[in-house]
């Protein structure tokens, strides 16, 4: 299994916005006030563009299986990140893919200057949110800035 983490391109806009609607729709979280129907899940490759902001993907022999970054989301408070469009298809479970991207994402944080890491997500998403605990994140009351995804109705921190 040979796992390349790379940032993403215009080419991959496609591939990711289905890769991301397939996870949750899998979880029955695809609805509105949520990644699925926000207009730049579609063009992430420009949406990444912005400062201070990445996307990384995790493909294998040519197909993205999953992908995750770091986004400068209005309203947060100063030095304060979202770990944002965290997803992986089912066949890359289980490997360290997940943890990697994560890992990634954190470094670039880091290197950008950011001190905290927010993240918005779903019950549904145990899995996820049980490794968001064991990276350190801790879950809030209630969210922060202005993600658009009013469906979200978990919130967590991770101080770096």
């Amino acid at each position: 299994m040979a796992i390349t983490i790379r940032k993403i391109t215009p080419e991959d806009n496609i591939a990711t916005a289905s890769m991301i609607r397939t996870v949750l729709r899998e979880f029955k979280v695809d609805k509105p006030g949520t990644v699925y129907t926000d207009p730049t899940t579609d063009d992430l490759s420009t949406l990444f563009e912005h400062p201070k902001s990445a996307y990384w993907l995790a493909e294998e022999d040519g197909v993205i299986i999953g992908g995750c970054g770091i986004y400068p989301t209005d309203g947060l408070p100063e030095g304060c990140v979202e770990l944002v469009k965290f997803y992986a298809l089912p066949a890359s479970r289980g490997k360290g893919i997940g943890k990697m991207l994560m890992e990634k994402s954190i470094a670039s944080a880091q290197q950008f200057g950011y001190n905290e890491i927010y993240l918005e997500s779903f019950p549904e998403l145990a899995k996820a949110i049980t490794m968001y605990e064991r990276a350190g994140f801790k879950k809030l009351a209630g969210p922060l800035g202005n993600s658009g995804h009013f469906a979200c109705n978990i919130w967590m921190l991770l101080v770096l």
